[in-house]
């Protein structure tokens, strides 16, 4: 909302004239002074006419001022107007004139002499708007506007607004990072409330004006939407049993013969199969080692490889058991385990068998079996329970190698990653096999409370939503810019419960689509696999190293910022831009920093970029692209 009180009008001009008058006194003395009397002569002739010239040129730029304040409001005002269900002059009248009145109180008061209309011509509503600027001199200056320090100046505007206006959705996403602690929070909370004020209309029939939030940090908080755009986790199944081989059968003697025949009645081997040999007397150093066998006969076999012609008597007793598999390790049932060869499992709640109860990296055996690297004849027998919990990309937690080989479980969260794959830089409707990144964050930076908030013109919940963001977290600012796209896509729409929620189609002749993007740091959070890349910094500045996936990013961060920008932009979304406290670093060749992406993002440069170096400016930028975007539905 606009601030032009009179009372400010007066007190910048009294101030003006005070410098002036002093200036004026001390070059008069000066002149005074002089011997040649002839230049005090043509000083005193001339001063009056300077301290006019001079005060007039303060009540023509404060005339200014008020006169693109008013253009601003009667934009605002004649817009509101355009949106109502009216045609009629009286009712047109009574919307426009309470908006230009909420945006400039000072004015179009009783008694003031400002006048406003608005008028339907057509397809359109024509606004026009005077107001009288209180100045000091003009009537000397600008004849013949009245009475000497009693004076005003006419200022109007005319505004005109296609009845056939647009509907507007705007995204804003919103750095709330670590760096952002502090006055910088504060500061943006206010602008962008400022943008919401400007660009959400109090009437949103025939033409509606919404919002949507993004805050993001380390990734962006989806809620509750989580399942629907990264895909359901996969939770942990049940264990039914666990073993490593047949029941024992009993050895009644070895054979010193080469290689060694073993007899044991029934023993149920054929030609190829594994053995587990244990218990044997008197040839006791065959005991504990696996043997692959041939098969002789039902009752005997024999041991590969394996001659006991040194030995002085034949071996007796003991037991020999086939493994399941070649090596003997146990293996486990868990119907619908979901595990491929090489993915780690947490085991958990197993009884009898309690080393099980551990990280492994499995081997898949089938949908309902695997197996792990623990040796079968060491362990005790399966009791009863447990559970397992698969660790990779898509499962309930995370389980993988560090960037110093060490291997680390992170849990789940209800923030996203990047997207990968095909539709990493679009706006596909997330489904199976086209989902957007999981997110597995350390608790040192921990997924952000604040979470994202669908297109709305709830004026009041979208403010306290913004006042209750907190600073927390390294800066993912590519799945915010991703984020913000996606709150205008109409790919997203079937996420929102609420059909005010749900973007319109891409058509810019009915609705105007802007994002508007905001950071104060360089984007230093790459993810690979749902984890923080060895990629990001080990410094702590994206979170503690050891928690950093063993793996390559999906990509630069700042490139696939660009990338989302470009693609968000071929389907005409507007995208206004705003560094904050960014500096002049430029980096290496290429867009490697944030005020690079922030320049290469923006719809123009010129135009749609926005450079803050304090709260101030931030607040202004926002501003000015609330005035922007409201001024996009100007006929003219």
């Amino acid at each position: 909302m606009w601030n032009s009180g009179a009372e400010t009008v007066t007190n910048g001009l009294t101030n003006g004239v005070n410098r002036w008058a002093r200036r004026g006194c001390g070059l008069a003395r000066g002149f005074v002074a002089a011997r040649r009397g002839n230049v005090a002569m043509m000083f005193a002739l001339a001063l009056p006419v300077l301290v006019m010239v001079s005060f007039g040129a303060i009540d023509i730029h404060q005339a200014s001022k008020v006169k693109a304040n008013l253009q601003d409001a009667l934009d605002a005002a004649a817009l509101a107007a355009a949106r109502s269900k009216y045609t009629d002059d009286v009712n047109l009248n009574r919307v426009g004139m309470a908006a230009l009145k909420a945006n400039m109180p000072a004015y179009f008061q009783d008694g003031t002499g400002d006048t406003a209309s608005f008028t339907l011509e057509g397809n359109k509503i024509v606004a026009d708007a005077n107001v009288n600027v209180k100045v000091l001199v003009a009537n000397i200056v600008l004849p013949p506007y009245g009475k000497l320090l009693d004076d005003y100046l006419p200022v109007g505007s005319t505004s005109e607004v296609l009845r056939a206006s647009r509907n507007v959705e705007v995204a804003m996403a919103l750095d709330i990072t670590g760096s952002m602690a502090g006055s910088r929070l504060t500061d943006l909370k206010t602008a962008a409330k400022d943008l919401i004020d400007l660009v959400v209309q109090k009437e949103q029939t025939p033409f509606y004006s919404r919002v949507a939030l993004v805050p993001y940090s380390m990734g962006v908080n989806v809620g509750s939407h989580a399942d629907s755009v990264r895909g359901a986790l996969q939770q942990a199944t049940t264990v039914t049993a666990a073993g490593w081989a047949d029941a024992a059968k009993t050895v009644s003697t070895i054979s010193r013969q080469n290689p060694a025949v073993v007899t044991a009645n029934s023993h149920g081997l054929e030609t190829g199969d594994r053995v587990w040999l244990t218990g044997v007397s008197r040839m006791t150093d065959l005991n504990d080692r696996i043997y692959t066998v041939t098969r002789v006969s039902a009752s005997q076999f024999r041991l590969n490889g394996v001659s006991t012609t040194g030995y002085s008597r034949d071996g007796t007793g003991g037991t020999v058991r086939k493994c399941w598999r070649s090596d003997c390790t146990v293996v486990v049932t868990s119907t619908g385990h979901t595990l491929s060869d090489g993915d780690f499992v947490r085991i958990s709640g197993v009884q009898g068998m309690t080393n099980l109860n551990a990280t492994f990296q499995a081997t898949r055996i089938d949908a309902n079996q695997f197996r792990v690297g623990l040796l079968g004849p060491n362990q005790a027998n399966y009791s009863r329970g447990g559970s397992a919990q698969c660790g990779y990309d898509g499962c309930n937690e995370r389980i993988f190698i560090n960037r110093y080989d060490q291997l680390r479980t992170l849990p789940k969260s209800n923030c996203v990653s990047e997207r990968a794959g095909a539709q990493a830089y679009t706006d596909a409707a997330p489904a199976v096999g086209q989902w957007i990144g999981r997110n597995y964050p350390d608790s040192n930076n921990s997924c952000l409370g604040s979470q994202i908030s669908p297109l709305s013109s709830d004026i009041d919940s979208l403010k306290s939503k913004i006042n209750g963001y907190t600073a927390t977290g390294s800066t993912a600012g590519q799945i915010g810019i991703a984020w913000g796209w996606y709150m205008v896509s109409p790919s997203f729409g079937s996420l929102w419960g609420s059909a005010d929620s749900r973007p319109a189609d891409y058509e810019p002749s009915k609705t105007l689509k802007a994002v508007v993007l905001m950071t104060d740091g360089d984007f230093n959070t790459p993810y690979c696999q749902g984890v923080i890349s060895r990629d990001a910094p080990s410094n702590g500045s994206a979170g503690r190293a050891e928690f950093q996936i063993n793996c390559s990013d999906n990509g630069s961060p700042f490139a696939q910022s660009v990338a989302m920008c470009d693609a968000m932009k071929r389907e005409n979304v507007v995208v206004y831009t705003v560094g904050f406290g960014l500096g002049t670093n430029r980096g290496g060749a290429g867009v490697d920093t944030a005020i690079e992406v922030m320049e290469a993002c923006a719809t123009s440069k010129d135009k749609h970029f926005f450079q803050a170096s304090s709260g101030t400016d931030l607040k202004e930028a926002f501003k000015a692209i609330g005035r922007d975007i409201t001024r996009l539905r100007i006929a003219r």
